[in-house]
């Protein structure tokens, strides 16, 4: 459509209209649209679709990968090392390079398909009056003006107003996330406080009508509709990046600017200040960038994301992007839906009311399986089960397959009727044959109520069910014992005294009343039937909570989440179901906020609301989107669940989005970081259980790998301030970055939740991933005291071979690796180089154990719990082993064979780090425990 036309007086209040004044305003007849001016118009406002957004092309997104800081780093110390005559070098560092990028572009990579799937809801055709005749025509011809019909089933492809109806009910879910279908009007409307979708007589692209038929004109169509208007929503809402990702890319800036810095200052003193020759100082700032780089980490925390969504996926949550995994870990508030997500999204009757008698209703969902009260049902509640059961049109279907649930077809309402009627022992399809309907008056929403009239016998019967006020109005008796007492006031005070006590428990009521006709009945109009009635009862029913979202809402707030609904439904549901599974407590106050409302509120008032416990209840997907941005503006890591189409920009805009695996749409679906297998609340509580497990094990193998990285800093240090010998090649330090450490860090990584993780409250978003005490301890704890055992290795060597003066030992570290052999003193050094090599990965064994937790010892977690661990160190081991004694090797990576005395010393780094490490972490639980409440002074 030409954005520069109007779409026939868009801004009319179509709602408001006269059927008449609306023809005239679109320009259309009884007979509909004529075929040219329907093809003119198709020209002018264009195809009903939705436009896709334009997105980033992917190879911008993979030049993003290749060119970030510290790949620019890489690839320029690749370039000076080729300039320095060391080829293999460069080719090292350029396929880190090349592994990086890969990582990034397969995380980062996923079509953007909210649009697509927003075009599979709309249907592929439309029956249409055009030319005077009834047509089926694709809808993406639609235009407005034409004449749509609906029939039960139908998808609904344009949004339009009724002209006519025959009790239409139409499955808005998509659109407003309330789970009952909405009874639909062709009566015009004015000065109504309602939202758009919540018009009856306005219908919208994308529904469904569930039952009856229906005519309409069309209003809009593609962008101009509420499926475009959310389309535009979730396409133009841009996606915030994660709080890994933020502390990556600021820890990747910080690493590399460091290093950058170093390796230059480097360059000038060794060239400088050593007078080394032009490539050399290249190829020893080189050194010193790779040795200061964690080469290693990108690809290190992508696998150990991906490790974490298998495990995720174990747990019924199917995480899209790698990132959101750790952004579930930090999330301070959980927007959630009521509907199919605490809830089980089946309608189930709780009780039903008898003249002075209440009968609780056990079981719960579609299957008819529970028992009402106790013993056998007396005959007034058989009477209002079959009464239920007959002014009905839902049906229950029972499972095809092992493993399927009972379901409905029909409106959830009428179907819990039907499955409170089995559970009392009646057959709605036995007493509908004894009692064949013959007349039915539809339900209405002025009426409330709907009406069915059966034969019964030799007369007939009218079976009446409805909201309770308006039913018990028309009642003059009520049954007990089978007769029928009058209805004085004491008795109707006491009906809707019920009522309002079943309202406070936030359940949905209905009454339920018979009359028996005269045998000659003039007409069957709601005037004349549903009059003198005689009341049953009254029925309860709500969509009970799931039984383990309660457990999963107090996990949330020992673990300091906040749980805000954010619901289509009413405000009085919504508080009531809070409070059952304890988002509010039984006595806290809470502040309901309808749509409306917040449409009033700007953003001091919004603010004050999400202070204190809130509900926002009849919202549009334009208040979800600004529920969630004023939350994150007040600084929290926002999740938000959702369904619908409703729902797409609200979980596009969030910090992790949550979409529904079983009654999600695809829209949301797509939209979504994380889809949940199971529809189920606490399995959104297990996954921000793994997401901070996961953050903690991130923090453990970035320790594990700055350890080694200090550790292989050490002898650049050294050979630039005491002209000591190189005790670390670049090759060998890439072989400990991309070779021996991998598999420990992946197996750290793997690590289970540590006791109490989710007793602390989040992290806070100001929290680095890269903090003072992070450093402290893997630079000038671990890997300054890896580095010093590594290097009185080194020195033992020289001291093993004769060399007492450890002040001129012959310096070969700049001599190629074929020269040394044949150099004098050549074989000791490589044996000492070597010996530096094994033993940072000898050390680094320890740290893998001492890494594993920042305050508990690894005696209490179990020194072999963790087999991924058993299994990377034997690996890291192999590695080392292969590298040393395999002589294709040996050259590549510039080391010799070390005789056996060598491999006593190196055996005992690992035990002397690992028993430092434990004496800090006993000496910091003792401090724990004397700054604790009733501690020792």
């Amino acid at each position: 459509m030409n954005g520069s036309h109007d779409q026939l007086h868009d801004n009319l209040p179509w709602h408001e209209l006269p059927v008449p004044e609306l023809m005239a305003a679109l320009g259309t007849s009884a007979g509909g649209l004529s075929a040219p001016e329907a093809a003119a118009r198709l020209s002018r406002y264009g195809p009903n679709t939705i436009r896709a957004a334009a997105a980033k092309p992917l190879y911008l997104k993979l030049i993003a990968d290749f060119s970030h800081p510290m790949a620019l780093l890489l690839w320029g110390g690749g370039a000076m090392a080729w300039l320095g005559g060391t080829p293999e070098l460069a080719v090292a560092i350029w396929s880190v390079v090349f592994i990086n990028a890969v990582f990034s572009f397969w995380q980062e990579f996923r079509a953007e398909q909210a649009v697509e799937a927003l075009q599979k809801l709309l249907p592929a055709q439309a029956t249409v009056l055009r030319d005077g005749g009834e047509q089926q025509i694709p809808a993406r011809e639609l235009v407005p003006g034409d004449l749509v019909l609906v029939n039960p089933g139908d998808r609904i492809s344009a949004d339009a107003r009724l002209i006519e109806e025959w009790d239409l009910r139409v499955d808005q879910s998509t659109l407003s996330g309330e789970a009952h279908p909405a009874r639909k009007s062709a009566d015009p409307l004015s000065g109504q406080p309602l939202s758009r979708t919540e018009l009856p007589n306005l219908i919208f692209a994308g529904t469904s009508a569930v039952a009856g038929t229906g005519r309409a004109v069309v209003c809009a169509t593609g962008m101009r509709t509420e499926f475009g208007r959310i389309a535009h929503l979730a396409t133009a809402t841009s996606e915030t990046p994660s709080p890994l990702q933020i502390e990556i890319d600021r820890m990747t800036r910080v690493v590399t600017a460091l290093a950058l810095a170093t390796g230059t200052i480097f360059f000038v003193l060794s060239v400088g200040v050593l007078g080394r020759e032009l490539h050399t100082g290249f190829i020893f700032a080189v050194g010193m960038v790779v040795a200061f780089v964690p080469e290693g980490l990108l690809p290190t925390v992508s696998l150990s994301l991906a490790m974490a969504v298998q495990r995720m996926a174990k747990r019924n949550a199917l995480v899209k992007k790698l990132s959101s995994v750790e952004a579930l870990g930090c999330c301070t508030v959980i927007c959630t839906d009521k509907t199919g997500t605490l809830t089980q999204n089946e309608m189930t009757v709780r009780e039903i009311w008898l003249e002075g008698t209440a009968h609780e209703v056990s079981g719960v969902g579609y299957a008819p399986r529970g028992e009402i009260g106790q013993g056998a049902p007396g005959a007034d509640l058989t009477r209002l089960l079959t009464a239920a059961a007959l002014c009905n049109d839902a049906r229950l279907v029972e499972p095809q397959g092992e493993g399927e649930p009972w379901c409905i077809i029909g409106d959830p309402t009428e179907g819990a009727l039907i499955v409170a009627a089995r559970k009392g022992g009646v057959d709605p399809e036995a007493q509908g044959a004894l009692l064949p309907r013959l007349r039915e008056i539809p339900f209405d929403s002025a009426r409330k109520r709907m009406t069915s009239v059966h034969r019964e016998g030799e007369g007939e019967t009218a079976f009446v069910k409805g909201a309770p006020a308006e039913v018990a109005a028309l009642c003059t008796t009520v049954a007990r014992d089978g007769n029928a007492l009058p209805l004085d006031a004491a008795l109707a005070a006491e009906v809707l005294g019920q009522v309002d006590a079943y309202a406070r428990q936030g359940y949905r009521v209905l009454a339920v009343a018979e009359r028996r006709l005269p045998r000659e009945m003039p007409d069957y109009t709601a005037e004349t039937v549903e009059r003198e009635l005689t009341l049953l009862g009254l029925v309860s029913m709500n969509d009970p909570p799931r039984p383990e979202v309660a457990s999963a809402v107090h996990k949330c707030r020992r673990a300091g989440i906040r749980v805000v609904m954010v619901t289509g439904d009413y405000g009085l549901t919504a508080e009531s179901v809070a409070r059952r599974i304890g988002v509010l407590g039984p006595d806290e106050p809470c502040r309901v906020v309808s749509g409306a409302e917040l449409d009033a509120m700007d953003g001091p008032a919004l603010d004050q609301a999400l202070s204190g416990a809130v509900i926002f209840a009849r919202v549009s997907p334009e208040h979800k989107l600004r529920v969630v941005s004023a939350l994150q503006q007040k600084g929290e890591i926002v999740a938000v669940t959702g369904d619908g189409v409703n729902d797409a920009p609200a979980l596009k805009k969030a910090d992790i989005g949550v979409a529904m695996g079983l009654a999600g749409t695809d829209v949301a679906k797509e939209a979504a970081d994380m889809i949940l297998l199971d529809d189920n609340f606490a399995s959104i509580v297990n996954t921000i259980e793994e997401g901070r497990a996961v953050y903690a094990n991130i923090r453990k193998f970035v320790t594990y790998i700055f350890t080694s990285n200090m550790a292989e800093a050490w002898p650049f240090i050294l050979q630039i301030t005491l002209n000591v010998p190189l005790a670390l090649t670049v090759m060998q330090v890439l072989a400990i970055d991309l070779g021996a450490d991998i598999l420990p860090a992946l197996a750290l990584g793997t690590e289970p939740p540590e006791p109490g993780i989710m007793e602390r409250p989040p992290r806070p978003r100001s929290e680095r991933l890269v903090n003072r005490a992070l450093l402290l301890r893997a630079l000038v704890w671990l890997g300054s005291l890896m580095a010093l055992c590594c290097l009185a290795g080194f020195f033992l060597v020289y001291l093993s071979y004769g060399y007492a003066d450890l002040r001129h030992l012959p310096r070969l570290d700049l001599v190629p690796y074929h020269e040394r052999l044949l150099s004098p003193g050549g074989n000791v050094y490589v044996l000492a180089s070597t010996m530096f090599f094994a033993g940072v990965i000898g050390a680094q064994v320890g740290n893998a154990y001492c890494c594993r937790s920042e305050r508990f010892s690894v005696l209490r977690i179990g020194l072999f719990a963790n087999r991924f661990l058993v299994a990377g160190i034997a690996f890291q081991l192999l590695f080392c082993l292969a590298l040393i004694y395999l002589p294709p090797l040996q050259r590549l990576f510039e080391v010799a064979a070390l005789p056996p005395r060598f491999w006593g010393v190196i055996a005992c780094y690992p035990v002397l780090l690992f028993l430092a490490e434990e004496g800090r972490k006993w000496w910091l639980r003792k401090r724990e425990a004397k700054r604790a409440p009733g501690g020792a002074s």
